[in-house]
């Protein structure tokens, strides 16, 4: 598969339908994006059709084209949707009184949304399509990662600014988004592998909290011990 999908134009013969109103063409791309996320959690991503998915929305195909270029597009616009919606937290800073309280219900809320059922069977719709779309798992992977990380690193940036960590140097902008992957290598990566993995998702969400308090505990002891600038940070490495 070519990994330039994202960037194909529509199929031959397809005629793009005039625009409509903006406010209407949010209410389009939602319903699309509903429809399609529905059809792939039913059929998986070889097993949905473009048609199934035009006839759920109540959309023509044409429409769907407009917007999305394949259906690998659509497949992967469902998953970023999902991202967001799992890592969209309006205010960390009202979630607590301290740093610890902060983050450990920031870690929660992020683990409650991205072990339900519906974000599970979507990832692993993802893994299964890993063999015979392996450009697409790819590409979906590593959206989904990066926007996450993208997220969690603004948190953490509003978590710093109503803080005693606003100082540490793992909390410095420039070092944010290397914080965040770190944050979710050791709170939130290790839960969803366990699911996808085949552990009940029931008892894995059960010890959600347990995994929070030890987690951020340890997250947040390894951001007050950085070293204060690359080069240092470097020095002990070596």
């Amino acid at each position: 598969m070519d990994a330039s999908w994202t960037r194909k134009a529509l199929p031959a013969g397809m005629v793009r339908c005039g625009r409509p109103r903006r406010e209407l063409a949010g209410e389009v791309e939602e319903r699309i994006l509903d429809a399609a996320g529905k059809v792939f959690l039913e059929r998986g991503f070889e097993g949905a059709s473009v048609e199934e998915i035009a006839e759920v929305a109540r959309a023509g195909k044409p429409t769907i084209y407009a917007r999305f270029a394949c259906k690998e597009a659509l497949f992967a616009a469902v998953v970023a949707r999902k991202v967001r919606a799992n890592t969209s937290i309006p205010c960390v800073a009202a979630m607590g009184s301290t740093i610890d309280e902060r983050l450990e219900a920031m870690a929660s809320v992020l683990l409650e949304r991205i072990l339900s059922p519906e974000s599970i069977r979507l990832m692993r719709a993802v893994v299964a399509e890993a063999r015979r779309f392996p450009d697409l798992a790819i590409s979906v992977k590593r959206q989904a990662r990066d926007l996450g990380i993208e997220s969690v690193a603004r948190l953490l940036g509003e978590v710093a600014q109503s803080g005693e960590m606003g100082m540490a140097p793992a909390f410095a902008p420039d070092r944010l988004p290397e914080t965040a992957r770190r944050f979710m290598d050791i709170i939130v990566f290790p839960m969803s592998m366990r699911v996808l993995f085949g552990e009940d998702l029931a008892d894995v969400r059960a010890e959600i909290g347990p995994h929070v308090r030890r987690a951020v505990a340890f997250f947040l002891a390894a951001c007050r011990h950085a070293p204060a600038s690359k080069d240092s940070e470097q020095a002990i490495v070596s």
